[in-house]
């Protein structure tokens, strides 16, 4: 064998590896942005679902008809503007993300005050189907939680290996994904009032 084709099989060599690898970063990052997709659509699905319910909560809610009207409207708006809100979990923003929780903590808002204000409806309280749609909000509730705990660890993961170097060399393209956080304000105590005095 000739001495100058050792140097060139080693550099020739060193490329195909040095290919093989980046294909394999490259891979990765794919794998982990589809992730987050995927963690998204969870989180949307399980947003979707209590929307969903709150229609119908809604329409049993309506039955009374002393029910106060501002309460019923300010849960429709908040479920329309919430429903408004997409975002495209390969281009996430932090503003977007922001917004997208903003809009879902004004329908868990109005929610609550519908609730809260059921309990001066006996007949209401009483309604075998509002107490099953109450259940599948609260489970509703629990599935937004885990989802977007979900959510967060594969925005983590990706964020790891995306950041991280080498990969961060071949991978200009991908950039830092936000987490979700709670909603400004979650820190603070929440104000309960009760109201014995109406019947």
């Amino acid at each position: 064998m000739k001495k100058w084709l050792i140097p060139v099989i080693i550099i020739v060599a060193l490329v195909i590896i040095g290919f093989i690898w980046s294909v394999n970063i490259k891979n990765g990052a794919i794998t982990q942005n589809q992730a987050v997709s995927a963690a998204w659509g969870e989180v949307q699905a399980d947003y979707q679902r209590r929307n969903d319910l709150i229609g119908n909560l809604v329409k049993t809610v309506q039955g009374a008809a002393d029910f106060e009207k501002s309460t019923l409207t300010a849960v429709v708006e908040a479920r329309a503007k919430a429903t408004s809100v997409t975002i495209d979990p390969s281009n996430i923003t932090p503003e977007q993300l922001d917004e997208f929780n903003k809009a879902q903590s004004g329908v868990s808002s109005s929610l609550s005050r519908l609730l809260v204000s059921v309990e001066n409806y006996p007949n209401l309280k009483a309604n075998e189907n509002f107490l099953k749609l109450q259940d599948e909000l609260a489970s509703t509730e629990n599935e937004i939680r885990t989802a977007r705990v979900r959510f967060n660890e594969a925005v983590q993961s990706y964020n790891n290996y995306v950041l991280r170097f080498p990969n961060s060399m071949f991978l200009g393209g991908y950039k830092e994904k936000p987490y979700f956080n709670s909603v400004e304000g979650a820190d603070k105590p929440v104000d309960v009032e009760f109201n014995f005095d109406k019947k």
